[in-house]
């Protein structure tokens, strides 16, 4: 009988225990003296994430506690513990000690690494749990609830999740980065941080070593971070948050089957958001991605304007500080006032300001801002300040401005945008205000003249004027009759009526161009062989295409003067059928450069900006030596071309296939698979997401760029935000939370 009691009081005993200990026993959390070594993981509840050792490939035998994702075949690690202080001496533990540390020991029981001390006291029922979210949190209970003494969401490594804040609590002490791996068999900090600058208002910067800034968010306004102004999407939404106590950016996914994260990458210095897709991590977006993103690129009161050649411009009342420089396209030196300030009083001499809205706003860690003013409040402290050079409302919130943020500093890391962002109040001189008045006066004086004719006065003067066309049209008519028919041969080139009335009406057209220089139509003739089929390359949108061979200086220097690149000459071959076969890989990839480069010139270096809207196969001709030739600038229409095939094929893996066949596979694989990504982000349906041809030519040209993916052309993942899309605000207790969407650019 009492080995009987015994035996049911030890399994009583033995049910107590497992309802005590219930870390010991499941997979995605520890307890208290329970430990996890080797090849042991954690693996969270739905099966997201896992924590383990893993040791890099090349990480020559230095193993680390990492966590990354569990239904990913190749590994993407998102935190490690122990990134300074690998374990050499494995295979590594970890256990949860007593305290309510996470201790990382080596083979002989040596500690290598500790988690910092828990922000309360723990318990005897105290676990570390691997959560869904890939936080890793020591909770500690007191048999009704559970609170969190300490999770790695506190301290990110280069990858920032859905959730994880990214900033400063100044109250508990916590500063919260994202730093770059060394490289990618060593996990230790990296030259590259992303953080939050404190001072004046939050600002985002993206760092090179300790100290130098090559990409800023822009100031956070209340409403938007000023430097991301299109930052929208329908799978994700951000939130800033600001307050006396915590600064901080997070972001979420509203589709929790998503997989997304937030990478600093170590080996090209940007920062990129990936999204799990199709078996592989697909670029999102990356920052900075065109060279107006670039810190401070202008200098000081200089703005960068990408829709424009070049793309500095100084700020309304100020110039080049080196012109010299500036006609070099090196506009770092910035600019200064074309008048100096007066300072003070109020008379007729006073200084004033000007107002530009479509601006980021300049640099504000070393801005003041006076929250409990007004902007005519603000105004007028500025005037009352001789160091004040711009002033702006601190929060936009609502897209109604309050408080006050006063700049006594140069103004940085300006840019223009075609939305309107926020008003910002550049303080001038009184002679430069007038000035710059009287310009804008006069700009829409030209768009829109004063129309203060009576209707009869109108209807005698069209009369006049109508009466006046009808006798230039019948004198124009009789003049054209006298001139003399050329003798057409060439079966190409028009023939009859047909061919007079196209000379006629291209002659009109040139003499209302002053820019185009009038050729008599024998110089022509005698170019093209009287418009011989010999000559002929090429047809066109507007026509035939012939080839020009001529040493008349007259045609020579027309053309040259408009387009002096090497890449667009006036003698061109095409390149027929049999030749096919004699190009080779490698010219046909020099000829895709020689496309891009002469590209580039059109866009950014001609002293025309010119965009050729009809690049097609036509349209690029090659001379004798194979060297290629963009023609027909004639054309104003979008290419016609079906690039879903591309696009399928790109999504298949199977890019190769688009190579001609006439190569029997005599190619490189990786040159045309790149040749391939970047066509199909030159077509991506939203603008902003096409690369610049300098960023073209760079990816093209090199083989270690960093490419991002293509979206599917013609199909626009989200909207366009800048239209009508806006942000929406809220505030209280001095904390301004702000939930936006995201969209790439």
């Amino acid at each position: 009988m009492q080995a009987r009691a015994l035996s049911v009081l030890l399994c009583l005993l033995a049910t107590a225990a497992a309802f005590l200990t219930p870390s010991a026993s499941t997979d995605d959390a520890i307890g208290l003296a329970s430990s996890i070594s080797g090849n042991q993981t954690l693996v969270s509840a739905g099966k997201i994430f896992k924590l383990g050792f893993f040791s890099p490939d090349g990480a020559d035998g230095r193993s680390y506690l990492g966590i990354w994702y569990a239904s990913i075949p190749e590994r993407t690690v998102v935190w490690v513990a122990n990134r300074q202080r690998p374990v050499v001496d494995g295979p590594g533990v970890l256990e949860l000690a007593a305290d309510g540390r996470l201790v990382i020991a080596d083979a002989k029981n040596a500690t290598v690494w500790s988690s910092a001390a828990p922000t309360r006291e723990v318990t005897s029922r105290a676990v570390a749990r691997l959560e869904d979210s890939g936080n890793l949190v020591v909770l500690s209970s007191d048999g009704r609830e559970e609170s969190v003494a300490w999770q790695s969401f506190d301290y990110p490594t280069d990858t920032l999740l859905p959730g994880m804040k990214l900033g400063v609590d100044i109250k508990a002490g916590l500063t919260r980065n994202i730093t770059s791996w060394r490289s990618p068999s060593d996990p230790s900090p990296g030259e590259y941080t992303f953080k939050l600058v404190i001072g004046g208002l939050p600002q985002f910067f993206l760092f090179r070593g300790p100290t130098t800034r090559i990409y800023t968010s822009g100031p956070w306004n209340g409403d938007i971070l000023t430097g991301v102004p299109y930052l929208k999407s329908k799978d994700l939404s951000f939130e800033v948050v600001a307050s006396p106590d915590e600064t901080y950016y997070r972001y979420f996914i509203r589709d929790a089957s998503m997989l997304s994260r937030f990478v600093i990458d170590g080996e090209t210095g940007k920062l990129r958001r990936y999204q799990w897709s199709n078996g592989r991590w697909n670029s999102f977006w990356f920052y900075p991605n065109e060279p107006c993103e670039e810190y401070a690129r202008c200098g000081a009161f200089g703005y960068c304007d990408s829709d424009r050649s070049p793309m500095c411009s100084c700020l309304p009342g100020f110039a080049p500080r080196s012109p010299e420089q500036w006609g070099r396209r090196i506009a770092s030196g910035g600019c200064v006032r074309k008048a100096e300030l007066s300072c003070g009083g109020d008379g007729d001499g006073d200084d004033g300001f000007w107002v530009v809205d479509r601006m980021k706003l300049p640099e504000a860690t070393n801005a003041t801002v006076l929250a409990g003013m007004n902007l005519d409040q603000c105004r007028q402290v500025c005037l009352n300040d001789c160091s004040c050079r711009a002033y702006a409302a601190a929060n936009y919130s609502g897209m109604v401005g309050s408080g006050c943020v006063i700049w006594s500093v140069d103004l940085l890391d300006m840019r223009k945008y075609s939305m309107h962002v926020q008003d910002v109040y550049i303080r001038l001189a009184r002679s430069e205000i007038d000035a710059l008045k009287a310009a804008e006066h006069a700009a829409v004086h030209r768009r829109h003249p004063r129309r203060t004719v009576v209707i009869a006065v109108a209807a005698t003067i069209a009369g006049v004027l109508l009466l006046l066309a009808v006798v230039l049209c019948s004198f124009w008519r009789n003049k054209v009759r006298r001139k003399p028919q050329f003798e057409m041969v060439s079966a190409a080139a028009p023939t009859g009526g047909a061919r007079k009335r196209r000379l006629d009406a291209d002659w009109k057209c040139a003499e209302k161009d002053g820019d185009l220089p009038l050729i008599d139509l024998e110089v022509i003739q005698e170019a093209t062989n009287n418009f011989s089929v010999e000559n002929k390359i090429g047809q066109g949108g507007f026509g035939p295409v012939y080839k020009v061979k001529t040493s008349n200086t007259q045609l020579v220097n027309l053309i040259n003067a408009h387009i002096s690149h090497s890449v667009l000459c006036h003698s061109v071959d095409c390149a027929d059928e049999g030749k096919r076969k004699l190009l080779g890989w490698k010219k046909r990839f020099e000829i895709i450069l020689g496309i891009a480069r002469g590209l580039l010139y059109l866009h950014e270096d001609s002293r025309f900006r010119i965009i050729h809207r009809d690049m097609k196969a036509s349209n690029v001709l090659l001379d004798e030596h194979m060297v290629p030739k963009i023609s027909d600038f004639g054309t104003a229409r979008m290419c016609g071309c079906d690039e879903t095939s591309a696009w399928m094929l790109w999504k298949e893996g199977r890019t190769v296939d688009l190579a001609d066949e006439a190569m029997d596979g005599d190619f490189s694989t990786s040159e045309v698979r790149r040749c391939i990504q970047v066509a199909l982000l030159c077509v991506d349906v939203l603008a902003r997401n096409r690369p610049l041809m300098s960023s073209a030519v760079m990816m093209l040209a090199s083989e270690n760029a960093m490419i991002p993916e293509p979206n599917e052309p013609g199909v626009n993942i989200g909207r366009n935000t800048s239209d009508t899309d806006s942000t929406h605000g809220l505030t209280s207790n001095n904390a301004t939370t702000t939930t936006s969407e995201l969209d790439p650019r």
